[in-house]
């Protein structure tokens, strides 16, 4: 008689290849630890059932009613992880021009370049990409889509969204949209909040502003750059204590709801960011200062934060798009330094959700929430841990991408 885990893959296997028409979004998926980053935090051997594509039902001796049921045999079921700030649909190969459609001045890289709060991202957005394949099969269903300039030459890059990484056409969660403003970028500080301010004052203007008068944004910036300032969400890139400060109080002052993204000192300002109840996402990695405004890195930051109340999520920043999935692996490296297990998985799930204003249908295991599941074969925060099955909207996802298909072709004793 085969081992009760063999028997389960193949069942899963099988799962998977099914076609996705609506009967197969109703599943049982029984004995599973069931992580539900909720109020009821971990349930053994609990049951999730799922129905057109939402959670139905968290509990033990659920009844199936119909529904396909998958034994878990007692491993870890997470919602789906979000895949950090990223490019993902946007960038295939970054190093061939063509692929690249996430940057509007990628013609005018090395110099300061006008901000550009029109630029939309999600427009360029393909489903398709083989890139979004090989993160998906490791876990990651969801991930904001950012303008390139978010770590480039300009202070104002542009917009962006949360994608929905299934390969489906209108992929982008409208209430998501994020303006990402960079202030790491290739000018003084003191020209950055000069360009801030006269944006701002372009976007907000005065009478004693002509027609005639020096613009710094288009009549399309400035609209777009209006809707943002009056109580829309933005990203701040920003590492260094006291840029956190100022651009908390340019938010303050504009109306703006702020996120800072980077952070790398975020924690000597943690309890100023918990006051004012704006979130940070973090790299958990960043230890060594990469430049002056990164002095303060440490490895406890996130914990730091954490414990100071502030809500964190993670996000890669030195590493490529392609790589979005060992976000997975930092939240590990950020619990071996003082973050609470259960913290870094709400970083991966719901915290992301919350922030980008998904956190009543994303990021938890919980009746009426979407059923974005990752069944894993051991601790999902251990390097040698795997994702065995994904599901989005409760529909089982291939387990293949580009990358075990290259694998399995040129691996040792393949055909």
């Amino acid at each position: 008689m085969r081992p009760a885990h063999v028997m389960t893959r193949a069942l899963l296997c099988a799962f998977a290849a099914l076609p996705l028409a609506a009967s197969a979004q109703d599943l049982l998926i029984r004995n599973a630890k069931v992580h539900t980053v909720t109020e009821r935090g971990t349930l053994e051997s609990a049951d999730v059932l799922v129905r057109n594509g939402r959670i139905a039902a968290v509990g033990t001796g659920l009844a199936s009613g119909g529904a396909t049921v998958i034994d878990a045999n007692g491993r870890p079921l997470t919602p789906g992880l979000f895949g950090g700030i990223t490019a993902l649909g946007v960038v295939e190969v970054s190093l061939e021009k063509s692929t690249v459609d996430n940057d509007p001045h990628a013609a005018e890289k090395g110099k300061a370049v006008e901000p550009r709060p029109e630029f939309d991202v999600t427009l360029s957005f393909n489903p398709d990409s083989a890139v979004i394949g090989v993160n998906r099969v490791e876990g990651v269903t969801y991930a904001m889509i950012a303008p390139g300039a978010v770590s480039g030459d300009t202070v104002i890059a542009g917009q962006g969204a949360v994608a929905r990484l299934d390969g489906r056409a209108d992929a982008m969660v409208a209430p998501s949209r994020t303006l990402f403003a960079n202030l790491n970028a290739g000018v003084s500080r003191a020209g950055q909040f000069m360009l801030l301010e006269q944006a701002t004052r372009e976007a907000k203007p005065t009478p004693q502003m002509r027609d005639a008068d020096f613009r710094l944004l288009t009549p399309t910036g400035r609209e777009v750059l209006a809707r943002y300032l009056a109580g829309g969400r933005v990203v701040f890139s920003v590492d260094r204590a006291t840029d956190i400060r100022q651009a908390l109080a340019f938010a303050q002052k504009q109306g703006a709801r702020p996120v800072i993204v980077g952070g790398a000192q975020a924690w000597q300002v943690a309890g100023q960011l918990a006051q004012a109840k704006v979130p940070v996402i973090l790299d958990p990695l960043v230890d060594l200062p990469d430049s002056f405004d990164q002095i303060g890195a440490t490895l406890e930051n996130a914990a730091r934060l954490h414990k100071a109340g502030v809500r964190v999520a993670f996000t890669n920043l030195n590493d490529g798009t392609h790589n979005a999935r060992k976000v997975r692996q930092s939240a590990g490296v950020a619990v071996a330094n003082g973050l609470p297990w259960d913290a870094a998985l709400a970083a991966l799930t719901s915290n992301p959700a919350e922030i980008f204003g998904l956190g009543a249908e994303y990021g938890r295991i919980a009746p009426g929430y979407v059923a974005d599941l990752v069944l894993w074969s051991g601790d999902p925060l251990e390097v040698t841990t795997v994702a065995e099955q994904v599901w989005i909207d409760g529909r089982a996802q291939s387990m293949r991408s580009r990358q075990t298909e290259l694998r399995d072709r040129y691996r040792p004793g393949a055909r």
